[in-house]
């Protein structure tokens, strides 16, 4: 099996998300397990397996080191832009994932159409949520929702961007209300003055991943929470920045588009490629 480690959201190496991306040709899935061991040896927070079915169509899997997931935008992005350098995704494709058929709009830059969002449910206390990030006396004037974009997560405002930069989380406290409210991530975000709608920043414990440098699903979700709160139009161009606590800052970009939901996506930088050995199973 071809592998390949690519930065996602970034156009520089050693910036954006990584993610594993293993390329199986027309070939059949192997084994969940074996895939699950490959996800575990790369040990990036998500790894895509893609099948080609015909020129402008592929089928994709994602496997944390743990499970799998219904749906990784960063990882997408990734496989997509790699495509498109190797000459074999051009305009628009479309991708099979267990969260349904997407468009994915192929140039220079990959936007990807995502899951048809909702607002899954809002948290009415949030005390628990806040405690859990270190954050305390703050009344939140946005609401702490669940919303989905291909994968539920928490929308958390915080006040300014010196809270969100010095958020501690506690891990196993994180870990169990998403649990709990059958969610994915924290998403945690903050309104700046520098032109970007937000600066955002991602944990995931619960599946191995205590921050996340950038987060497809999740700031699409995000668009969708702040047009639906009024916020930002419900239609239009945006960017979100995440992982500069990490050191990897990210440039999300996402589009509200009227006819065809919400769009994420950006641009990739492959870091280095491979080959797995293995049995076949």
């Amino acid at each position: 099996m071809k592998y390949y480690v690519i930065d996602a959201f970034t156009d520089q190496p050693f910036g954006g998300n990584p993610a594993g991306v293993v390329l199986l040709g027309d070939d059949a899935y192997p084994s969940e397990t074996l895939m699950l061991h490959v996800a575990a040896e790369l040990r990036y927070s998500e790894t895509a397996f893609v099948r080609r079915l015909s020129p402008m169509e592929y089928q994709m899997r994602f496997f944390t080191p743990k499970a799998e997931v219904e749906l990784c935008g960063h990882a997408t992005i990734a496989t997509f832009s790699l495509l498109h350098q190797m000459g074999q995704a051009e305009g628009e494709c479309i991708c099979h994932t267990l969260a349904g058929d997407l468009r994915v709009e192929v140039e220079t830059k990959v936007m990807m159409q995502m899951a048809i969002p909702r607002i899954v449910a809002t948290i009415e206390d949030a005390n628990e949520i806040y405690r859990a990030l270190g954050v305390t006396g703050y009344q939140p004037t946005l609401p702490v929702q669940i919303a989905y974009s291909g994968l539920p997560d928490i929308m958390i405002p915080v006040a300014d961007m010196a809270t969100l930069n010095s958020l501690q989380p506690d891990m196993e406290a994180v870990s169990a209300i998403t649990e709990r409210h059958k969610a994915v991530s924290f998403h945690v975000f903050a309104f700046g003055d520098d032109g970007y709608t937000a600066h955002v920043r991602d944990f995931a414990p619960l599946y191995d991943i205590p921050e996340e440098s950038a987060t497809g699903t999740a700031n699409a979700a995000l668009t969708h929470y702040l047009a639906v709160n009024g916020v930002i139009p419900r239609q239009g161009d945006f960017a979100f920045l995440q992982g500069e606590a990490m050191g990897r800052p990210s440039v999300v970009a996402t589009r509200i588009a009227s006819d065809r939901g919400v769009y994420v996506g950006g641009t990739a930088f492959v870091i280095a490629s491979g080959e797995f050995n293995h049995a076949k199973t």
